[in-house]
């Protein structure tokens, strides 16, 4: 391994263990913002290991919560509802799911924030989140729609939004802010989204309700902390299940892990496309249903993902693309334009690494047709700064012919620096 930057990859006979994935990303952002702004003490376990989620917890101290670190668990000390002015500029790093969820915080706070973040989330839309919270009150300076944000915050009113894009962090951006705004905030999207936000505010003891595909939200309802263990996280489990589908034969056990059904809709995917997988041990914690996974390799097939699946499998897009080639039938992805404005443009991203593997590739606007029954050979991935987009090729190559070389291998800690590690354990040569 030259540098931590650079990874090599080897190819592989099969996949073969047992893994213990970190905490879910998407509810330990949530977990680390809701106990901030609740009365009490939260005591959370299992909270992601990727810099994402380390970001949110930097911004929460930022703005006066206190917080420790002891062992394998997070003690959060909530400040209620006021939270303190921060001293600089709020740093999200990476994090679109900070910077896009905080602002609904902040907005609703009687002091100015102004929300700062690499160079990378500095080229992300915020318009989506701009608007609502303006329409609530709030008023927010930016570059043409992009960050840093300078959010003046204050007194906010309820709105009635009808997303026009189906995105879980701008329902839950609109949603946070109505915790803070007086009357009832509702919520519509044109497809449903991963729910973690509502499930979790209901956890720490909000009302919520959703008719269809609209949320409801009352101003001013207390927070209570908690003690929570968060589930292993179902995206991280993706690149490994996706692994093992590339080998008939392959077993691979994921304790703990997240079964949300919003994000479960992956493993029937991996299913339909020839991956046999087994759930045991099913549970609810806090509103959030885990489990066991079973997995086992058989023959890959492929298929199609478009509408309502395309925004479920939004962030497990890129690894089921990168894997397309070896597929029996191919897979081709539809409806799935948002990946073009994720922390890299994710379309063209998977269409360039997988051209310098020699595959064929169609790359359209919203999505890409991937041809099966390929053989990609090893070549120089650029993972353009992008953990999934290592992450994926780093699975790619494991049938590939020849070693594959990922540049920017050191992003995969965005959301899970183990994760070569724990591939290397889990791969047979």
């Amino acid at each position: 391994m030259p540098s931590e930057s650079q990874v090599v990859v080897r190819p592989a006979r099969g996949v073969r263990g047992s893994a213990r994935l970190p905490g879910d990303k998407s509810i330990s952002h949530r977990y680390a913002m809701l106990a901030g702004i609740a009365e009490g003490v939260s005591r959370i376990e299992n909270y992601s290991t990727g810099a994402d989620c380390a970001s949110t917890l930097a911004c929460m101290r930022s703005l006066g919560v206190r917080w420790e670190k002891k062992d394998n668990l997070i003690e959060i000390h909530g400040r209620g509802p006021g939270l303190s002015a921060p001293s600089g500029p709020l740093d999200c790093g990476n994090s679109g799911s900070t910077m896009r969820m905080l602002s609904g915080i902040v907005a609703g706070q009687k002091f100015t924030s102004e929300l700062i973040g690499d160079a990378s989330l500095s080229r992300r839309p915020m318009e989506r989140i701009i608007r609502p919270l303006t329409e609530m009150g709030a008023n927010i300076e930016s570059q043409q729609g992009r960050p840093p944000l300078r959010i003046h915050g204050g007194a906010l009113k309820a709105v009635d939004y009808k997303m026009p894009v189906a995105s879980a962090q701008v329902k839950s951006c609109v949603l946070l802010a109505g915790l803070f705004a007086e009357g009832e905030t509702r919520v519509g999207e044109p497809l449903r989204t991963r729910d973690h936000t509502e499930v979790a505010l209901r956890a720490f003891g909000v009302t919520i309700e959703r008719k269809g595909n609209e949320t409801r939200i009352r101003g001013g309802s207390p927070l209570h902390g908690i003690e929570a263990r968060i589930p292993g996280d179902i995206s991280t489990a993706a690149f490994f299940l996706g692994a093992a589908a590339l080998f008939p034969g392959s077993q691979l056990l994921l304790p703990g892990l997240l079964m949300n059904p919003t994000r479960a809709r992956l493993l029937d995917i991996l299913m339909q496309m020839g991956l046999q997988i087994a759930v045991t041990q099913l549970e609810e914690t806090h509103g959030e249903m885990v489990g066991t996974i079973q997995a086992q390799g058989d023959q890959w097939n492929g298929g199609v993902i478009s509408g309502a699946d395309s925004a479920a499998l939004i962030d497990e897009i890129p690894v089921l693309a990168a894997i397309a080639p070896y597929s029996a039938h191919g897979i081709e992805i539809r409806d799935a334009r948002e990946l073009r404005v994720k922390e890299s443009d994710r379309i063209a991203a998977v269409a360039a690494n997988l051209r310098r593997m020699g595959a064929q590739v169609e790359e359209r606007e919203d999505g890409l047709k991937i041809p099966g029954n390929q053989q990609l050979r090893g070549a120089d991935i650029d993972s353009h700064g992008d953990h999934r987009i290592a992450m994926a090729f780093a699975i790619a190559a494991l049938r590939a012919t020849g070693e594959t070389v990922i540049h920017g291998a050191d992003s995969a800690a965005i959301s899970y620096p183990a994760f070569f590690p724990t591939l290397e354990d889990l791969v047979q040569r």
